[in-house]
């Protein structure tokens, strides 16, 4: 059974993994502001404990787009020591970040703490510029997923091989070329040789 202080605690790391704070993730879930501050925890006098809802943590966890076990986890401390190499796109140089296969190679990567995915090759990237809006805006954090193939229908980081890179929708691929819808329901699709493609990776997870 967890304890008052490990429930409060395990949502002070959900708002650091949803990179907010407690109070930011509160807005982001569409509660009040005030419902994860600490003035909160305990009664005005300070002599009873306060949890929070069922229907707040609920909240909570789909705007983190975190799933209960892995709330759990975070609870517990389990996720301590687990990481993820990442890259902010507007930093390091590109061609160099990554190998022949779309892994992460370099200088420019750091870690950054995240549940275990079950993927030994997962790793965060952080979105600059606008060209994914309205999905991914500047400063999202998205989890790469090379060991997932993706689908038609899934979004997916594309680079290609003049070194763009930038996320897109999968659509109709054939032995020669890959269709890739705009995040952007008003642009274009493109369709693109897969000779020009370095590596296609599924997109699993946004910070948003």
């Amino acid at each position: 059974m967890f304890t008052h202080e490990q429930i409060w605690r395990g949502i002070d790391r959900l708002a650091a993994h949803a990179q907010t704070s407690p109070s930011g993730l509160a807005r982001r879930a569409g509660l009040d502001s005030t419902t994860f501050n600490p003035s909160k925890r305990v009664s005005a006098d300070g002599t009873k404990l306060r949890w929070p809802s069922t229907e707040s943590l609920t909240k909570a966890l789909s705007a983190a787009n975190l799933g209960f076990a892995d709330f759990a986890a975070l609870v517990s401390g389990e996720n301590e020591g687990r990481s993820l190499p990442a890259l902010d796109l507007a930093d390091g140089d590109r061609a160099s970040a990554f190998d022949a296969l779309g892994l992460p190679t370099g200088e420019s990567w750091h870690r950054v703490p995240f549940p275990d995915l079950g993927s030994r090759t997962a790793y965060a990237l952080t979105v600059e510029g606008e060209a994914m809006l309205p999905v991914y805006r500047p400063g999202d954090r998205l989890i790469i997923s090379p060991d997932d193939r993706p689908r038609p229908g899934d979004r997916v980081m594309v680079k290609t091989r003049d070194g763009e890179i930038c996320g897109w929708e999968l659509g109709r691929s054939t032995v020669q070329d890959v269709t890739l819808k705009s995040l952007d329901p008003s642009g274009p699709e493109r369709i693109v040789k897969l000779v020009d493609i370095a590596w296609i990776a599924r997109i699993v997870w946004a910070s948003q």
